[in-house]
């Protein structure tokens, strides 16, 4: 347990700064646009920096460290694969997005792209999109406040519980009162803060070990496969199945909404190949250095950590003076609180833009703002009853959430892209068939079943729309 004062220090002050750039956030959020969007300014560099920050949550210093000091350099067949959907995510969406985004009706949530998209009559397509937001948002944000609630435990030796609601109310604070500004602000803040604990604590284990080559010595007297990126820890070589898994991991981004509404707030389509520049960069260096830093506490530890997921924690207390090691570990805060922010307004916009409207027809923009924030506090109490439950591993709850959302969004955010044959049923459907295959996919074992969940969605979900637009064509349809 890190409890010094110098390091609750350094967390206090993290946290005011944070605070701050909600009020500033909060003086130039007016109505739901801002609130939701930021009113479309983002710049490139903003956009980028904050897209890629809002999708690594703490499993980039936590999940993604644990597995890399498990499982070693086969690890990096999960960071080829993030990064590559990072890539396909701006080059192919990206642009088509934030204009067609703007174009039919100034949608501000995917939902109600869609709906606009394809003219719907009825408001089912936005009903059942916005309740697969909802539901793997859940667990998405539960597995943060988990995260978070393993970090005050660990760092000040608070009790779990207690360190879950504190996690939540700091989340809440600048969220509720800055809305997308303040959570894009943050993101940048945040995501440099990262980026220097990722950079700096491999170096500094390696520095203290006394050089690469002890450091490659150690990794491989422990275990020579760990260096292998193609065999797991008992040195088989890992199956087609294992690999395209990993790889699979990719095809997720098209469907993160946290993710798409940088795309849909960029401040114009012309910022797209900068921004797409920055962000590539950036999840390239971000998963390199994680697995890094999973390599760094096997050459460092003598003796098998408990958690593996505790390894940075555990690097930066022993390797670091309070002051670094307390600005450190606010990094971690700055991962978690960087993707649960995103997903609350998320979750919140399709409560208040997408399903409220069907209920009250006649609401103000002011009135979709109150009930945004509302909302924002609503899916945040229901995340925290899922994070009161610490046992689960992050990793294996963000691989649940990302591939529900990416089955059952991606491939109708991609096909209502490019594909101009696409109808209302078939992305209903295709959203129906992808999310439902991830939630039973898991409930079986063995052969194909030891596919990660995502590839069998995506692709199910993909040939649904295909399959149904030609079955059931619509005359008139809307172009992208």
């Amino acid at each position: 347990m890190l409890a010094s004062t110098t390091s609750a220090l350094i967390f206090c002050f993290y946290i005011g700064v944070i605070l701050c750039i909600g009020v500033i956030a909060f003086r130039r959020t007016n109505d739901s646009s801002d609130y939701f969007l930021g009113g479309r300014k983002l710049s490139p560099g903003v956009a980028a920096i904050s897209a890629g920050a809002s999708d690594m949550s703490g499993w980039t210093l936590l999940g993604l460290p644990g597995f890399a000091y498990i499982a070693g350099l086969e690890a990096l067949w999960i960071a080829i694969g993030l990064v590559l959907g990072v890539a396909a995510s701006w080059i192919f969406v990206a642009k088509k997005l934030r204009l067609a985004s703007e174009k039919l009706g100034n949608a501000i949530t995917i939902p109600m792209f869609l709906h606009a998209r394809f003219e719907c009559q009825k408001p089912w397509l936005k009903i059942i999109s916005s309740l697969s937001i909802l539901v793997f948002f859940l667990f998405y944000v539960g597995s943060g406040l988990i995260a978070g609630g393993k970090l005050f435990n660990e760092v000040f030796g608070v009790d779990y519980e207690l360190a879950v609601y504190t996690s939540v109310v700091l989340i809440l604070i600048y969220t509720i009162f800055g809305g997308f500004l303040a959570v894009s602000w943050t993101d940048v803040f945040q995501a440099i803060l990262m980026l220097i604990a990722l950079v700096c604590v491999p170096i500094m284990t390696v520095y203290t070990i006394g050089g690469t080559d002890i450091f490659h010595e150690r990794v491989i007297n422990k275990n020579i496969n760990l260096f292998n990126m193609f065999t797991d820890v008992n040195g088989a070589s890992l199956t087609f199945f294992a690999i395209v898994s990993y790889l699979g991991w990719g095809l997720g981004y098209f469907g993160q909404p946290h993710v798409l509404s940088r795309f849909m707030a960029i401040k114009s389509s012309e910022s797209v190949p900068i921004a797409s520049k920055y962000g590539v960069i950036w999840a390239l260096c971000c998963y390199t250095l994680a697995i890094l830093i999973g390599l760094s506490g096997i050459s460092f530890f003598t003796e098998e950590l408990m958690d593996g997921e505790k390894v940075f924690i555990m690097l930066t207390d022993l390797l670091f003076h309070p002051v670094v090691a307390g600005l450190f570990l606010a990094a971690i805060l700055a991962a978690i609180m960087s993707t649960i922010d995103s997903q609350l307004l998320v979750c919140s916009a399709s409560l208040a833009e997408d399903l409220y409207p069907l209920i009250k027809k006649e609401i103000s923009s002011h009135q979709k703002l109150a009930a945004g924030r509302m909302t924002v506090v609503l899916i945040a109490v229901l995340a925290t009853l899922i994070a009161l439950e610490p046992d689960s591993k992050i990793l294996d709850v963000v691989s649940y959430a990302w591939a529900g959302l990416g089955a059952s969004l991606g491939p109708v955010v991609l096909f209502s892209l490019y594909y101009k044959k696409m109808t209302e049923i078939s992305a209903i459907l295709s959203i129906f068939f992808g999310g439902s295959l991830v939630l039973v996919w898991d409930l079986f074992s063995g052969g194909i079943f030891s596919l990660y969940s995502l590839v069998p969605g995506f692709t199910l979900s993909s040939i649904s729309i295909i399959l149904l637009s030609n079955m059931f064509p619509k005359k008139h349809n809307s172009q992208s």
